[in-house]
């Protein structure tokens, strides 16, 4: 049994390096995303020192949409930007649509406010809705992406199980999250420029440093790459693997539904 699903029956886990109650938690991300929504390319950049991006592009790159005729359903979850979609989009045949849902609405907005400006009518829509229950059938989709999401939600086991619930047979399941860094001596370059400088821009940039707090703390909170990897397969996906980027800075996880 993973540690979440442990956490489930206590009540409590974990906000940052704070123990709150369960239903706290959702309260209290929402909040933070809510104050960083409009900035939230910026705090990637400062997340990552840029590389994002890269590593957004990494991720389609490894999904590999198809770029004919062939209908096929993205969801992209905590999403609400629309990065992951646009490049999707970008890079998927016409045929192809994806499904934006997020719990925030401050998020979702930013989103459909990007999308006014692409020339993407009819291929893309966005939907509210938690990770842990998502709002759609079984068996609704090809391919489910998050990218820096899971590790903000309550019950990640239970994140897990509404992906596989939602994607077809057959289906892809990719994560793109902060992890472990698995090179000496970047290791602890990174974790000194985490908490000591990431904040501190984060109130520079935003006047607040709190939220930026919390996010640097959740990337130390959660899985490492192994251990996430094993999650995945509990949550009934076959032949996962993982890819470190930038020295494990971040990781890509990928499952099947087979």
């Amino acid at each position: 049994m993973s540690a979440d699903a442990k956490k489930q029956g206590s009540g409590e886990t974990h906000f940052g390096f704070r123990t709150v109650r369960e239903e706290e938690k959702a309260k209290l991300v929402h909040t933070v995303f809510e104050q960083v929504a409009s900035r939230y390319d910026l705090m990637n950049d400062l997340m990552s020192g840029g590389l994002h991006r890269a590593w957004k592009q990494s991720m389609i790159d490894w999904l590999n949409p198809p770029r004919g005729a062939r209908p096929f359903h993205l969801i992209d979850v905590a999403g609400g930007t629309g990065d992951i979609a646009f490049r999707f989009l970008e890079r998927a045949g016409v045929a192809s649509q994806v499904t934006v849902c997020d719990i925030n609405e401050h998020m979702l907005g930013v989103g459909q406010g990007r999308a006014e400006a692409k020339a993407f009518e009819g291929r893309i829509e966005f939907a509210c809705g938690d990770a842990e229950h998502l709002p759609f059938p079984d068996n609704s989709f090809d391919a489910y992406t998050i990218a820096f999401g899971i590790r903000n939600v309550t019950h990640v086991d239970q994140a897990l199980r509404e992906a596989y619930r939602v994607l077809k047979p057959g289906g892809r399941f990719l994560c793109l999250e902060f992890s472990r860094v698995a090179v000496p001596g970047i290791d602890d370059i990174y974790e000194a420029y985490s908490f000591a400088a990431i904040p501190r821009m984060g109130k520079w940039v935003t006047g607040d440093d709190a939220p930026y707090q919390y996010l640097v703390e959740s990337i130390r909170r959660f899985p490492d790459q192994e251990t996430f990897k094993r999650m995945i397969g509990e949550a009934g996906f076959g032949n996962v693997s993982y890819r470190n980027v930038t020295g494990g800075v971040a990781a890509l996880h990928s499952g099947w539904r087979l």
